[in-house]
C-alpha cells in the first residue's frame, strides 16, 4: 500500500511541476496513470481491501481517486481565449438556412458601426432548452457507450416523441439546435424537430457534444466489467469528478482518429479517455462562443445531448461547483428549461414549478411518468391488442405530425402514467425497486440525487444486474451506366471504397401525396408518402452499394426534401454530415396554381393556358395575394432566417402599419415561372456549391425538387431553353455528375435492366445523357504533359505555355 501512495505522489508530483499556459496541467502523465489503471486492473487482487489513508470508510477505487489520481487528472488546455473562439468558430459545420452574399456584407459593415455608437435596448435572451437524447441500444444491453455509435432503441424514439410533444404543449418553439455527432443525438434531434414540425431549422452537430469518452471500458458490458474489477471500482471510474479510465489506443476498435467524421480534429483533440471533467470542459468553448451568443440574440437554443455534456453545461449557467454537480442528473424524454435575464444570468423558477437542486432549470414533466406511461402501454396492448399506438401510428400515415395528432398523443401518455400511478398506490410492492417512484411533487420542488432516474447518467449501478435482453417514342440518349463495384474485401484495406474525387449526386425527393394526386405543390410543405420515404431509401441504398460517401449535404428548405435527405443518410449511416438548408433550391412557386390539381386549372383556365403555365419558359402564373396561406412571406417560422432577398417596401409599409410597429418584410416570390426558378438554383450552385464544395474536391449530395435540379442540370449539361419542359427527373433517383469527367451516370442497380426502360427522362434525354467530354486517358496525357515539362523547364518554367498545350490537348480530346 505505501508503494502504491508513493507512486501516486510521484505522479502527482511531475504533473504539478509540468504545468501548461493556464494552470492545467499538461496530458504528459496520462499514458503513465492509464498504465497504472491497466495494472490495478490486472491485479486487483492485492488492492481491493485496502482501506483508506485517513481512516475513512471509503472503498478501495474511491481511495484511489482520493489520493491522488483526481488532482493529476486534470484537464489539458493551452490555448489563450482568442485561439479558443478561433478554433470553435472554425470547427462550425452549422446547417444555416442562409446566408448574406458577401457583397451585402461589405455594404453592412458601415452600417452595423454606425449601429454600434447609437444607443438600443438589450434584446430579452432566448430561451435554453436541454434534452437528454432517448435511451440507445446499448443503454438497453448495459454497455458502456462513450463515443461508440449505436442507435436509439425503440424507446428512445418514444421518448424523444414524448419530449417533442411537451415542447408544442408548452408553447416553446426552438430558433436552433445544437447536438453531438452521435448517431443517438442526432436521430433524437430529428425525431423531436419533426414532432414540432420544425425539421427546417438549423442544426450544429459538435463533437465538443459527444457524451465522456469511457476509453477501454467502451463497448464493455457493465455488469461483466463490475464482476472483473469490483463494484467500486468501476463506481470510481463513473462517478469521481476527475478520475479517467484507462485510456483506449490507437489499434482500438472503438479509437475515434480513424472515424471519418472526426477528420477535422487534430490528435491532440481526439480523446482516448476523458473524466467528467474533461468531458465538461470540452463543452465550455461551445457555450462561451457559439450557444451563450445565439441567446443574446433572443433566439431560444434546444441542445439535444447526452447526460455528463448537458451536466456541464448546468453547471457553467449556475456555476454549480464541482462536488454539487455531482448531484445533478437529466432524466430523458423530459426537456429541462432555463430563462435568462438581459446579462444572461438564470432566473429562479416560480413557485409552482418542478425544479432540481443547485440549479435554476424546470422540468416540463415530474421525471418518471414517461417510463411508467410506456410500461402501462406496453400492458394494456398486451391486454387490449390494437387499442393504442397503432391506431395513432395508423393515423400518421403521411409521414407528418399535426399538433392535433401530438396534443392526444400527449394526453394518451399522461393517462397511461396516472393510470400507471394508481396501481402503484393500489399495489405498491409491484414497483418497490423503481428509483423514478421516490419523486415526491410538491410546490417549488427540488430534486436531489436521492430522487435520481434510472436513464440518469449517475445511475445505481451497486447491484450491476444483468439486463434482460411510362414509354416514349423520342430519342432517348444513351445512358453512362456505373457498374456496380465488386463485393470483395481487400486485405489489408477492409471493404471496397469508392475512390476519393470530386463528385455531385442530384437527387429529386421522393413522391407526396401531392405527387399521387396530380396537385400543384410548389413552395407548399407536403410530407413524403409512404412510397416516397421507400424512394429516399431506396436511393440511399444503391448509393450504398456503390460505396458512395459524401462530405456535405445542400437541401431546400421544404420538409420533402429534407427527409428525402436523411433517409439517404440513414442508409448510408453518414447522418452526422452538415445539411446546408437554402430557399433557393425550393420548387418552383406556382402562385395561385398551388394545391389545386391540373384537371381544375382546366376547367377553370381552360387547357390551353395550363400548357402555357405548364410548358413556358418565362410565363408566370397568376400570383398569389399577401394574406394568402401559400404566401411563403407568411410563414413567419422560416422567414426570418433567410438575409439575401431585398426588402419589398410596399410589404414593409403595410405590414408595419397592421402591426404598428416598424416591420422589414422582403420580396418573396408569390408566383415564378420556370425561368424566375431557373434564376435562383443556377446561381446558388455557380456562386455558392462550387465555391465552398465542388472547388476544393468534396463530395456532394443535393436533395431538391424537380425544377431546382433542372436549372442546376441545364447549367451542367448545356441544355437549351425551348427543351428544358421536355426534361422529366424520376423521384428518389440518383443522377450522378461526374467533376473529374463533366459527365451525368447512373447507377447500376443490380437489376440487369437498362435504366432507360424504367424511368422516363422525356425527350431532352439526349442532352442529358452525352459522352463524357473527358475519360482515365486524357488525365493520363496531362500528367505525361506536366511530367515532361518539369523534366526540360524545371518548376519555374513558363506555365502560360503549360497552360495552353492543356488546354489544345482538351480541345483536341474534345473533338
Amino acid at each position: 500500500m505505501k508503494a502504491l501512495l508513493l507512486f501516486t505522489n510521484l505522479i502527482w508530483f511531475f504533473s504539478f511541476i509540468n504545468t501548461s499556459c493556464d494552470g492545467f496541467t499538461q496530458s504528459t502523465s496520462t499514458y503513465l496513470t492509464s498504465q497504472f489503471f491497466s495494472h490495478l486492473y490486472e491485479n486487483r487482487g492485492h488492492w481491493m481491501t485496502d482501506e483508506s489513508k485517513d481512516g475513512s470508510d471509503r472503498s478501495a477505487g474511491e481511495n484511489i481517486a482520493y489520493n491522488g489520481f483526481d488532482q493529476e487528472f486534470e484537464y489539458s488546455r493551452c490555448l489563450n481565449p482568442k485561439e479558443e473562439r478561433d478554433l470553435v468558430l472554425k470547427e462550425d459545420q452549422y446547417s444555416i438556412i442562409e446566408k448574406r452574399p458577401a457583397w451585402q456584407k461589405i455594404l453592412m459593415k458601415p452600417l452595423k458601426f454606425i449601429r454600434k455608437t447609437i444607443p438600443k435596448s438589450t434584446p430579452q435572451p432566448g430561451t435554453l432548452i436541454l434534452v437528454r437524447g432517448g435511451e440507445s441500444l446499448w443503454n438497453v444491453n448495459g454497455t458502456f457507450t462513450g463515443w461508440a455509435d449505436p442507435d436509439l432503441s425503440p424507446k428512445g424514439k418514444q421518448e424523444c416523441e414524448h419530449a417533442g410533444r411537451l415542447l408544442l404543449q408548452q408553447g416553446f418553439e426552438p430558433d436552433v439546435v445544437y447536438t453531438s455527432r452521435l448517431k443517438r443525438a442526432i436521430h433524437s434531434s430529428w425525431v423531436i424537430l419533426h414532432e414540432i414540425n420544425a425539421i427546417y431549422l438549423p442544426v450544429y452537430k459538435s463533437w465538443r457534444l459527444n457524451e465522456r469518452n469511457y476509453g477501454s471500458l467502451t463497448g464493455l458490458s457493465k455488469h461483466e466489467t463490475a464482476k472483473k474489477v469490483g463494484v467500486d471500482m468501476v463506481q470510481a471510474w463513473r462517478n469521481s469528478i476527475k478520475a479517467r479510465p484507462p485510456a483506449l489506443k490507437k489499434s482500438d476498435a472503438y479509437y475515434p482518429g480513424r472515424d471519418r467524421r472526426y477528420a477535422d480534429l487534430s490528435d491532440d483533440q481526439i480523446p482516448v479517455s476523458e473524466s467528467l471533467m474533461d468531458c465538461m470542459e470540452r463543452t465550455r468553448p461551445l457555450w462561451e462562443y457559439k450557444i451563450s451568443k445565439d441567446l443574446k440574440k433572443g433566439n431560444n437554443v434546444m441542445v439535444v445531448g447526452h447526460g455528463n455534456n448537458l451536466r456541464g453545461l448546468i453547471k457553467l449557467v449556475d456555476g454549480i461547483s464541482d462536488e454539487a454537480i455531482e448531484d445533478i442528473s437529466i432524466p430523458t424524454g423530459i426537456p429541462f428549461i432555463y430563462r435568462f435575464d438581459e446579462n444572461l444570468n438564470p432566473i429562479q423558477p416560480e413557485k409552482d414549478y418542478l425544479t432540481q437542486v443547485h440549479t435554476s432549470g424546470i422540468f416540463l414533466e415530474k421525471p418518471g411518468l414517461l417510463k411508467m406511461a410506456l410500461e402501462q402501454e406496453v400492458e394494456t396492448k398486451a391486454n387490449v391488442p390494437g387499442l393504442l399506438r397503432e391506431k395513432l401510428e395508423s393515423s400518421q400515415a403521411l409521414r407528418t405530425v399535426t399538433l392535433e395528432q401530438s396534443l392526444l398523443t400527449l394526453k394518451q401518455e399522461q393517462e397511461l402514467a396516472k393510470l400507471a400511478e394508481l396501481n402503484k398506490s393500489m399495489f405498491p410492492g409491484k414497483i418497490e425497486n423503481d428509483l423514478e417512484s421516490r419523486i415526491q411533487l410538491e410546490p417549488a420542488q427540488v430534486l436531489s440525487n436521492n430522487t435520481d432516474t434510472s436513464s440518469s447518467p449517475l445511475e445505481d449501478i451497486r447491484g450491476f444486474e444483468k439486463p434482460a435482453n411510362a414509354n416514349a417514342v423520342y430519342e432517348k440518349g444513351i445512358p453512362n451506366i456505373e457498374a456496380l463495384p465488386p463485393e470483395v474485401i481487400i486485405p489489408g484495406i477492409g471493404k471496397y471504397q469508392k475512390p476519393n474525387e470530386p463528385v455531385v449526386v442530384l437527387i429529386r425527393h421522393g413522391r407526396t401525396p401531392h405527387n399521387n394526386l396530380g396537385l400543384f405543390t410548389g413552395w407548399e410543405d407536403a410530407p413524403l408518402a409512404e412510397d416516397g420515404v421507400e424512394d429516399a431509401k431506396d436511393a440511399g441504398r444503391i448509393l450504398k452499394r456503390h460505396g458512395f460517401e459524401f462530405d456535405v449535404v445542400y437541401s431546400s428548405w421544404l420538409n420533402r426534401a429534407i427527409t428525402t435527405a436523411w433517409y439517404v443518410l440513414d442508409e448510408l449511416d453518414q447522418n452526422w454530415l452538415p445539411i446546408i438548408k437554402s430557399w433557393r433550391l425550393n420548387e418552383r412557386m406556382y402562385g395561385a396554381l398551388t394545391g389545386k390539381s391540373k384537371k381544375m386549372i382546366a376547367n377553370i383556365y381552360g387547357e390551353d393556358q395550363l400548357k402555357k403555365w405548364r410548358r413556358g419558359f418565362t410565363i408566370r402564373p397568376p400570383p398569389v395575394s399577401s394574406y394568402s396561406f401559400s404566401y411563403p412571406g407568411n410563414d413567419f417560422r422560416r422567414i426570418k432566417y433567410v438575409k439575401d432577398i431585398r426588402i419589398s417596401w410596399t410589404e414593409t409599409f403595410c405590414r408595419s402599419i397592421e402591426k404598428r410597429s416598424f416591420q422589414i418584410h422582403r420580396k418573396f416570390p408569390k408566383s415564378e415561372s420556370l425561368k424566375d426558378c431557373m434564376d435562383r438554383s443556377i446561381p446558388f450552385y455557380t456562386q455558392r456549391i462550387v465555391p465552398e464544395a465542388v472547388e476544393k474536391g468534396k463530395r456532394v449530395l443535393i436533395t431538391s425538387h424537380e425544377n431546382a435540379l433542372r436549372g442546376i442540370l441545364m447549367y451542367l449539361c448545356d441544355i437549351p431553353e425551348e427543351a428544358m419542359n421536355d426534361l422529366h427527373l424520376p423521384n428518389g433517383l440518383p443522377i450522378v455528375y461526374n467533376v473529374r469527367r463533366k459527365c451525368i451516370t447512373l447507377l447500376d442497380d443490380g437489376s440487369g435492366i437498362d435504366p432507360m426502360e424504367i424511368y422516363d427522362f422525356g425527350p431532352a434525354a439526349k442532352y442529358l445523357f452525352r459522352p463524357c467530354e473527358l475519360d482515365d486517358d486524357f488525365f493520363k496525357d496531362i500528367n505525361n504533359v506536366v511530367l515532361k515539362f518539369y523534366k526540360y523547364f524545371g518548376i519555374n518554367g513558363n506555365w502560360h505555355a503549360l497552360n495552353i498545350v492543356i488546354a489544345l490537348l482538351t480541345l483536341f480530346r474534345q473533338e
